[in-house]
């Protein structure tokens, strides 16, 4: 299956570390790795578009950052989800179901008569 096409990759980008964030604390790598995994390969996370979202979602409060030692034993910073982050997460799977569920039924339309 081919890789996600990186137009779609950057309207989803907060889902994506919001929701990878909910099963724990990682560092920059990490998510962009457990992404990956997690979808087969078929999305990819650049440094230059993870970073900025990681700083941008910790000036808006959704995640928290702290400084810790990675499994490489080198300095990394770790970011969680904070409360507020919890509740986004909840508001743009919201979003990204509704917007799945609108696409469905244009993608499944029958051709008028």
């Amino acid at each position: 299956m081919d890789k996600v096409p990186k137009e779609l990759l950057q309207g989803t980008l907060d889902l994506l570390i919001l929701k990878t964030l909910s099963t724990a604390s990682l560092h920059g790598w990490d998510i962009s790795k457990r992404i990956a995994i997690v979808s087969k390969d078929r999305l990819s996370l650049k440094q230059g578009s993870l970073y900025p979202a990681l700083h941008r979602l910790e000036g808006r409060g959704w995640i928290e950052a702290e400084w810790g030692v990675s499994e490489a034993g080198r300095s990394a910073k770790f970011y969680r989800l904070t409360g507020a982050g919890r509740k986004q997460l909840e508001t743009e799977i919201e979003h990204w179901l509704s917007f799945a569920s609108a696409m469905t039924s244009v993608l499944q339309m029958e051709a008028l008569s």
